[in-house]
């Protein structure tokens, strides 16, 4: 099995507009993603072809590789299992697509560009396709992939996942009161904080990953750089 890279497109294969990846809502600027979770499986004929489509979660190749793995498992005498993939991190997505045997171009890139469309992340769509006997050509395979991924996108639940920074503060007994005074002035800006004491005030606070530069900015200026700050990793 090989994936393909998935270039961005201003024209898919089948005649339509889609977004680009610059264009898409899933961006670097913002704080929030749309993550996608297992969908329900949806059946779209051509033909005398049944196309099956469904979407998985998935964060990671691994996963991506395993719900396909699984999908050819349960249905085993099917002609093909196109498949297109979309997986985080946001800023910096993976994107590949998998032909499985149909010609190049007609089976996973329609499958990738519905993706790309729906503006979700974290997911892979696979389109298991039981042939009917008659060939549909270039055209009529773009199009049967294309509708049934999109078919089974317009049916994929979906969650909003919040891109975080965690934000550690190390301050003296003699700055507690300044930096707790500071972060209940900007408590609408945190969404979570953690206080440790031990020979220094150690507090951990989680915020929309917009808002962290401000907030260690705002602990420095107003602590006259005492308390000390550095970022953990994003949390997505």
């Amino acid at each position: 099995m090989k994936f393909a890279e998935s270039p961005p497109r201003d024209r898919g294969l089948d005649g339509l507009t889609y977004p680009s990846m610059d264009d898409r809502t899933i961006n670097s600027a913002s704080d929030t993603w749309l993550a996608a979770l297992d969908g329900p499986e949806v059946e779209h004929k051509a033909k005398g072809s049944r196309f099956l489509g469904q979407s998985f979660a998935a964060r990671s190749v691994d996963e991506a590789r395993l719900k396909l793995h699984e999908v050819k498992k349960n249905y085993h005498s099917a002609t093909h299992h196109c498949s297109a993939y979309l997986l985080p991190p946001v800023d910096q997505p993976i994107e590949r697509f998998d032909d499985d045997g149909e010609p190049s171009q007609t089976a996973g890139a329609p499958i990738a560009q519905a993706i790309r469309a729906s503006g979700l992340c974290g997911l892979i769509v696979v389109v298991t396709r039981y042939f009917g006997g008659t060939k549909l050509g270039t055209g009529g395979l773009i199009k049967a992939y294309g509708e049934t991924a999109r078919e089974a996108l317009l049916a994929t639940p979906r969650e909003t996942i919040w891109i975080e920074d965690q934000i550690v503060l190390e301050a003296s007994y003699e700055d507690v009161g300044c930096l707790e005074s500071f972060l209940a002035q900007r408590m609408n800006e945190i969404r979570g904080i953690s206080r440790e004491f031990g020979d220094r005030a150690k507090f951990t606070v989680t915020t929309a990953r917009s808002h962290s530069q401000g907030l260690i900015s705002g602990i420095r200026e107003a602590s006259a750089a005492r308390v000390k700050t550095h970022l953990l990793d994003t949390l997505e």
